[in-house]
């Protein structure tokens, strides 16, 4: 993480790759506050984020609605564009001139980053009086926390090692049900190849390769393998018998996907799944908002599984906002009914339905959830008391984002090399993991 006295240089370093590198709208100036009603100045919360299209706008209005009725302006800090990167651009500019939001989108050991410099606020006192120890697995609330203090607040679980299949495609191949091991995977896979169909719709995207990656890696050597390489970065584990034997099942995985690959978007690979040209999908459960648009139904059109030799197990992401540090006390009684409300069963349920993922809180009522969301939530809380819940490297909630970056070019990088061998593969991916 940057210490603050060079913050200020990587903001504007920062911001000219955002204006010269991307292609992206530019950020819009935040939006007016629009409450309609009269309300001291300080108590207006001010929250960045870049949740700005569809059920995600929906639960923000939510929010918003929520904080309004406690007596409190909303101040809404949308900055679009750039997958979380623009709105960290702006986050920075504003702290560095000592003028933080009261939140911001902030997910994973970036949380702990950001605490470090010390200008994250401390939310013990919510914490306590609305039992977050109680409502959250202890492996997601020492995501939150910082030297044993809250100083974020979590919104959502998705579950990322799962798999996708079309039922009507698996039908077709003469596939009885979705494959529980990969040795099952593989041979359900060249029935489907056999049938004529692609058996795995895969993106060509770094990200996408990780994603894969990870259940694959989870599914050979399971939670304690996974723990060693992947959270502790032991060279011993990621450099041993089994690492080489995830990479082997990782390229044999690659071999069941279409030439088209590269460079697809991992929605258009699931609109392969959806339009029966596909059968597998390995992606996180925000795909199952892809097969709700088109009309598709869990257990009829498509089937949710964790992925071959990961039932027990569940790697999560999870969103979350880090609150900042404010002088006006007034502003702090609004940060803290803010992350309450984020906590609330009212927000968490709304939220989770319009976005496709599930509460965090454990004691959830579930009854307007899918069929998938409910196995989901199941597994959340069994792998919360037997240790197979885990946080998810592909997507920063592991390890220092500067190692999972590199960790993630080096898997992409064996992914799309036919020509390196397994065993540099391997070493490749250590080396990436000593990342400082």
């Amino acid at each position: 993480m940057f210490t603050l006295s060079k913050l200020a240089i990587a903001v504007a370093a920062a911001s000219m790759i955002v204006a010269c590198g991307k292609k992206e709208e530019a950020a819009p100036a935040p939006a007016p506050a629009t409450s309609p009603v009269a309300v001291p100045a300080e108590s207006t919360v001010e929250v960045l984020h870049w949740w700005t299209a569809g059920g995600e706008a929906k639960s923000v209005a939510e929010l918003k609605r929520i904080m309004q009725e406690k007596g409190h302006a909303w101040k809404d800090f949308a900055v679009a564009g750039g997958g979380g990167d623009n709105a960290m651009t702006v986050l920075k500019s504003r702290v560095v001139a000592g003028n933080p939001p009261a939140a911001a989108q902030i997910k994973g050991p970036a949380i702990q980053e950001w605490a470090a410099e010390g200008v994250l606020a401390n939310l013990d006192e919510t914490a306590k009086a609305e039992s977050w120890d109680t409502l959250l697995p202890a492996v997601v609330a020492d995501v939150m926390k910082y030297n044993g203090n809250y100083v974020a607040v979590p919104v959502n679980v998705h579950r990322v090692n799962w798999m996708w299949a079309n039922a009507a495609v698996l039908k077709k191949a003469g596939v009885a049900s979705a494959p529980k091991t990969w040795d099952e995977f593989f041979a359900a896979a060249e029935k489907v190849k056999k049938a004529g169909l692609i058996p795995v719709a895969h993106g060509g995207q770094n990200w996408q390769d990780f994603t894969t990656f990870e259940s694959v890696a989870l599914g050979v050597g399971g939670t304690d393998f996974y723990k060693e390489a992947f959270i502790k970065l032991d060279q011993k584990a990621l450099t041993s018998a089994t690492m080489t034997k995830a990479l082997e099942t990782f390229r044999k995985v690659k071999s069941y996907t279409d030439a088209a690959a590269p460079g697809r978007d991992w929605n258009l690979a699931t609109a392969m799944v959806i339009q029966e040209k596909a059968a597998f999908q390995f992606m996180g459960d925000w795909a199952k908002g892809e097969f709700t648009a088109a009309g598709k139904a869990p257990g009829k059109d498509y089937i949710c599984a964790a992925a071959p030799g990961t039932a027990n197990a569940f790697t999560f992401n999870v969103d979350s906002f880090a609150m900042f540090k404010l002088k006006d006390a007034t502003a702090q009684k609004a940060q803290g009914d803010l992350a309450a409300a984020i906590m609330g069963t009212e927000f968490q349920e709304v939220f989770n339905l319009n976005k496709g993922s599930i509460p965090v809180r454990l004691n959830m009522d579930m009854t307007k959830f899918d069929d998938c969301a409910k196995l989901s939530s199941e597994d959340f809380v069994a792998t919360a008391s037997t240790g197979g819940l885990v946080p998810s490297i592909a997507h920063e909630m592991a390890v220092p984002p500067a190692v999972s970056g590199a960790m993630k070019d080096a898997v992409s990088q064996f992914w799309n090399n036919d020509k390196m061998s397994v065993a540099d593969g391997v070493l490749s991916i250590a080396k990436a993991a000593a990342t400082r």
